[in-house]
């Protein structure tokens, strides 16, 4: 065997093992073509490079790569190299400060190394795609590693937070999951003082720390229903319930997560649940939608839809 051979066989080697978490000895023979005399001196090999590979004990044997004191190069089969060039153009314009700058350079070093036909697959995706981007709100990056690390190692995490009105106040918290409607990043945690469930908006926190307080997880909400229920109705000073003429899936492609919520109902209606401060927005946005309506609650809504209807049937010529 030539050195070249044994190189690209190791390298295959490396890519079988990063594809997933474990592999027996002579399934890697048979994937390599070899004898598992062979794979033990290529995974030797790897391990003299840096590459911290484990061998696992029990019947048959097996290895494992394992996370080492830094990032080992890694190998990426044709659609994860398409894949993950897509997805750092994207993280590019992301809401994670810094995160735009780090993506472009991890996309420089991917694109300097892709073959020429992968990057012209890459190429065709950004010519024939456009990013509609609303305006969010930037987090920084070592405040979500900081959050992130608390949820994983369950520490209570303390921070000053702004309330709506603007005044600061210190809360102390057993952080379980962090949510990204795509604007905006919220925390859903238990508030120790309040011995009850929040929402944290991640952009009104200050001087975050994490405390050395372990805390025992528990029975909890679902995350993403708990956020998506609190930030559609519990900060707005109306909250309507509207029965729409309209299958559940077409009314959740019109109305975004953090906007509205969406209740299966029956007979081809569902509920949409939906907070705002002003009762005419409300109407103009249901009414936008353009299904069959019935408002549920609150009574205000209705007087609101019918001087709307008045207005349009005036500028119609109807009126």
């Amino acid at each position: 065997m030539t050195v070249e051979g044994t190189t690209e066989r190791v390298l295959r080697l490396l890519a079988l093992l990063q594809r997933r978490p474990s592999w027996t000895a002579a399934e890697l023979a048979a994937e390599l073509g070899v004898t598992d005399r062979c794979v033990r001196r290529d995974v030797e090999r790897l391990r003299a490079l840096g590459y911290p590979v484990h061998a696992m004990a029990g019947v048959g044997g097996g290895y494992q790569l394992g996370a080492g004191t830094r990032l080992p190069p890694l190998l990426f089969d044709d659609e994860e190299a398409i894949a993950t060039a897509v997805s750092l153009r994207l993280a590019a314009g992301g809401t994670v400060a810094g995160a735009g700058e780090a993506a472009l350079r991890a996309l420089a070093k991917l694109d300097q190394v892709m073959p020429p036909r992968l990057r012209a697959e890459v190429r065709a995706v950004y010519g024939a795609t456009e990013t509609l981007v609303g305006p969010g709100v930037e987090i920084d990056a070592e405040l979500l590693m900081t959050l992130a690390r608390a949820c994983r190692d369950a520490v209570r995490v303390r921070f000053r937070y702004a309330g709506r009105g603007g005044e600061e106040r210190e809360r102390t918290v057993e952080p379980v999951r962090m949510v990204t409607t795509g604007r905006r990043w919220y925390l859903m945690a238990r508030d120790v003082d309040r011995d009850d469930w929040r929402t944290f908006r991640l952009d009104r926190m200050r001087d975050v720390v994490a405390t050395t307080w372990r805390f025992r997880t528990t029975e909890h909400p679902d995350p993403v229903a708990y956020v998506q229920r609190s930030v559609t109705e519990a900060s707005y000073r109306y909250l309507a319930r509207v029965r729409v003429r309209a299958r559940p899936e077409r009314v959740r492609e019109l109305v975004p997560p953090q906007v509205g919520r969406v209740e299966d109902d029956r007979d081809g209606w569902c509920v949409l649940v939906v907070g705002g401060e002003d009762l005419n927005w409300l109407a103009i946005r249901v009414a936008g939608l353009g299904f069959e309506a019935e408002v549920l609650e609150p009574p205000e809504l209705r007087e609101a839809a019918a001087l709307l209807a008045g207005r349009l049937a005036a500028m119609a010529g109807t009126g």
